[in-house]
């Protein structure tokens, strides 16, 4: 395969196809979004809206950039669809010699980290506000095969390319098909098909009294609020059937409830960490202050009269996602978009993690249609849930932590196939269309 040295700009020629905006017509403006994801009409607009007058003329086929965004990828070859669409000077064009270039071959290389790379070095100005020296870019040299071997090479790339997207789709539907088995060890879990039942374990039932009594001198003590009855559990609102010596019952039954205050605090000075959603993941809470840079002391919380989530409750999201909860090990103080409860029985909590991640779904169908979803406290201490015996519950805890660990391990080896497969489509594509190393 024989090479030839060109730059840039032997084979694109900058068009400025100028164009005065008149107020009484319309025009289609142009958008290049980042990352090589293409040109695209923008949107219609009359001339009398447009601040800017003097424009020029997008043809399709042409290679356009935008000055400012090059370096992130805001490039792209002009669609049919944007045939004579107006851009500003902020967007160059330009067109493209094919008998030096392949146009499907120069959008691939476009893509590649040294096309990146070049859109860097010939950018400058302050950080948030790079310009494209086009002289610079222009001058860049290139090493290219003929115009036929381009062809050849990106034919060649595209049926290496379907593979290795084949792999990725079906590395995606394995991921779906983990989040299914975590969904179905969970599934029997709370419907008392994951472990053994045992005989000698002391009912639901008499569990359940044991919480409402000790509930009761909890609120008697001072140390925990009354809440409002509850409504009993209808028929609809049970989704499953459960074994005959558990009981169903709803969160605010088996806990306390903790609403945070819905003002954020005006200063941080302390290491007891302020929690939002940003600090959740689908498996865990960072409960480290420094994750956002916030915490409070106590003087703080005494003077912002802060509630505190207490070691040993859960924490769940009240808005939007309602399958983020989980136990915590330390006080934390919250925002408004989550919500505390704290077991009666602290042995209780993981159980009740494990339950509130299945019923999410269920969850969501209760939830405030608003702008965005939501649930308020006597949602959350409505939702109903199975309670198993004390000692089964234990028992249920340490299967499903082993289950979801092997879940955890398969999830982790998925992903990095999905990571070595972006890397081997990303080193065919370097290999392909970058054979030679560019030089300025």
């Amino acid at each position: 395969m024989s090479w030839r040295t060109y730059k840039f700009g032997d084979f694109l020629h900058r068009s400025k196809i100028s164009i005065d905006i008149e107020d009484n017509k319309e025009y289609k403006r142009v958008t290049i979004k980042t990352k090589h994801q293409g040109v695209s009409v923008r949107d219609s607009e009359k001339g009398k809206k447009i601040g800017t007058k003097k424009q020029f003329v997008l043809k399709a086929g042409q290679f356009v950039l935008s000055k400012i965004d090059a370096r992130y990828g805001a490039f792209g070859i002009a669609p049919d669809e944007v045939e004579g669409a107006i851009i500003t000077g902020n967007f160059w064009a330009y067109d493209v010699d094919f008998s030096i270039i392949n146009i499907e071959w120069f959008n691939k290389f476009t893509n590649s980290q040294d096309f990146y790379d070049v859109c860097e070095r010939a950018s400058s100005g302050i950080t948030h506000r790079k310009y494209l020296n086009e002289v610079f870019f222009l001058n860049y040299e290139i090493e290219l095969p003929s115009v036929n071997e381009q062809l050849e090479i990106v034919e060649e790339f595209k049926k290496i390319k379907i593979i290795l997207e084949d792999q990725a789709t079906q590395l995606t539907h394995q991921l779906d098909l983990v989040k299914q088995l975590r969904q179905a060890f969970l599934r029997e879990a709370m419907q008392g098909k994951l472990v053994p039942q045992d005989p000698n374990d002391e009912p639901a039932s008499v569990l359940l009294e044991k919480i409402k009594a000790e509930k009761e001198r909890l609120i008697k003590e001072g140390k925990i609020k009354k809440q409002k009855p509850l409504p009993p559990i209808t028929a609809e609102e049970i989704p499953f059937e459960i074994p005959e010596n558990w009981v169903w019952c709803k969160i605010g039954d088996i806990s306390s409830s903790i609403v945070p205050n819905r003002d954020k605090p005006k200063s941080f000075s302390g290491t007891i960490p302020w929690i939002t959603q940003t600090n959740f993941s689908e498996k865990s809470i960072k409960l480290d202050y420094s994750v956002n840079d916030i915490g409070l002391n106590l003087e703080e919380i005494k003077k912002y009269n802060c509630r505190v989530m207490p070691k040993g409750s859960i924490v769940m999201s009240c808005v939007g996602r309602f399958d983020l909860v989980c136990f915590i090990d330390k006080d934390i103080v919250a925002n408004q978009q989550l919500h505390c409860f704290t077991p009666i029985i602290k042995t209780m909590s993981m159980y009740l993690v494990y339950g509130i991640k299945l019923l999410n779904i269920e969850v969501a169908k209760t939830a405030i249609h608003t702008t965005i979803k939501y649930l308020n406290k006597t949602k959350i201490e409505s939702i109903p849930i199975p309670l198993p015996p004390l000692s089964e519950q234990q028992r249920i805890v340490s299967q499903l932590d082993e289950l979801m660990q092997y879940c955890d391990a398969l999830e982790a080896s998925i992903k990095a196939s999905q990571q070595q497969n972006e890397l081997l489509l990303q080193q065919v594509l370097r290999e392909a269309l970058e054979p030679k190393k560019m030089k300025a």
